[in-house]
């Protein structure tokens, strides 16, 4: 009977070493770029009751209603791995009561999150996410900053090709009405519409927008658009936040049927997409979120934020050709060949790494040859020979891999000369 072969689930995937520098470099520039802009990190569990999500993203959407792995804990309460991180931060605000510290506070988060879905080119199960939630303000001012902040972190990532889509959908105050209109017009096209929009068009009309079916989306092509329904609030709200959007000299689109996939949303709305990607072609998005703290339990509270993928950003990356450099962990590779050359190594070993000088040997005592391959392999820039010549000397002999120059130099005083000679901090 042959071993069982355990694999990665689904829907996930494994980051190699060789593809962690591309991962570095983009959670790097996402933490430059959010202290750019003053946000600061937040770390909720990766696990919420339940009723958080229920109650944040609406019974109706398709993550609560299709994509949530819920489950069962051994007291019986019904737990949810995040599927988004919005309603986790908003949690986290109101039960740290964050607002009686400032009144606009700036947040950003990167982490898993996991949705039961069909996999798919940049969308997995378990994927990565970075967002922010600005909470405090109604102004469009800010929603405008929201945007320019994700356009200007994909240009420091180096993608380009990329747009944004815009939309409003309403408040509270013209939504009603609008659902109406809309409900209206969707009873006359039933038949045309699949079982989950003619579901939709009873629990929440809105949502039939969602919808990727082409007959669906036929049906839909005469259907009343929330934009054109807006009250004047939310009108001067939309044209303010487009006059922002100009004068930051961001590239948009309004897409009258934009109306992201959850239920909290209300005025902005807007997704950043890629020429890059096909039908499925979203970076990353996000709008505004005014009545969400209020239905949490908090006090009426304005807020917006945007989640983008990093599964997907690096994908684009990848489309595009953005070269990334490499990181250059390993400065230095001693070889070594014999026992007192090994013993000599360690102890130099120990003095470079906490002199600040990224450096490693081979324990296994392998040829010279072989060890040389090795530091090649390892793209290290510099190898230190150990032998016992060099020894006798008090010496060691340090090779420019690049130039293939060498030159001799002390032990006594290895670390300093390496340390300036790579650049490395101590």
């Amino acid at each position: 009977m042959g071993i069982m072969k355990i694999q990665r689930p689904r829907g996930t995937a494994d980051m190699l070493p060789d593809e962690a520098r591309r991962w570095h470099f983009v959670e790097d520039v996402i933490r430059q770029v959010a202290m750019l802009y003053n946000y600061r990190e937040i770390r909720t569990p990766i696990f919420e009751s339940t009723d958080l999500f229920i109650k944040s993203e609406g019974e109706s959407t398709d993550i609560v209603s299709k994509q949530m792995y819920t489950f069962k804990d051994r007291a019986g309460r019904s737990l949810t791995l995040r599927p988004e991180m919005t309603p986790n931060v908003i949690r986290a605000y109101l039960e740290h009561s964050l607002n009686q510290k400032e009144k606009l506070i700036k947040l950003y988060y990167v982490g898993p999150i996991f949705r039961y879905e069909k996999p798919q080119a940049g969308r997995y199960r378990q994927h990565h996410q970075f967002g922010i939630e600005a909470i405090g303000s109604a102004e469009p001012a800010l929603d405008a900053e929201v945007v320019e902040m994700i356009m200007y972190l994909y240009h420091k990532l180096g993608l380009t090709g990329l747009k944004a889509i815009i939309n409003s959908v309403g408040c509270r105050k013209c939504r009603p009405a609008y659902n109406a209109l809309l409900k209206n017009y969707l009873g006359t096209k039933m038949r045309e519409l699949c079982a989950d929009c003619r579901r939709r068009a009873e629990a929440n009309p809105l949502r039939v927008f969602d919808c990727k079916e082409p007959l669906c989306s036929a049906a839909l092509c005469q259907a009343p658009r929330v934009c054109d329904n807006l009250c004047d609030a939310c009108r001067d709200h939309f044209r303010t936040f487009r006059a922002l959007l100009e004068e930051s000299g961001i590239d948009y689109q309004v897409t009258p049927e934009l109306v992201r996939g959850l239920d909290y949303y209300t005025r902005t709305a807007f997704e950043i997409v890629s020429e890059d990607l096909g039908a499925q072609n979203a970076v990353g998005g996000g709008g505004r979120y005014d009545d969400l703290i209020e239905s949490l339990g908090g006090p009426p509270t304005p807020a917006i934020g945007f989640g983008t993928g990093l599964e997907r950003i690096l994908m684009v990356m990848e489309e595009r050709g953005v070269a990334v450099a490499d990181e250059g962990a390993l400065s230095v590779y001693l070889v070594a060949w014999e026992k007192e050359g090994m013993d000599a190594g360690r102890k130099l070993l120990r003095s470079l790494r906490r002199g600040g000088v990224s450096a490693d040997m081979d324990y296994r005592m392998s040829s010279l040859k072989s060890q040389l391959r090795r530091a090649d392999r390892l793209g290290a820039p510099f190898i230190l020979l150990l032998g016992k010549d060099e020894r006798a000397r008090g010496t060691a002999k340090l090779r420019n891999m690049k130039t293939g120059d060498e030159r001799e130099i002390a032990l006594d005083g290895a670390t300093e000369s390496i340390r300036q000679l790579t650049g490395s901090r101590g």
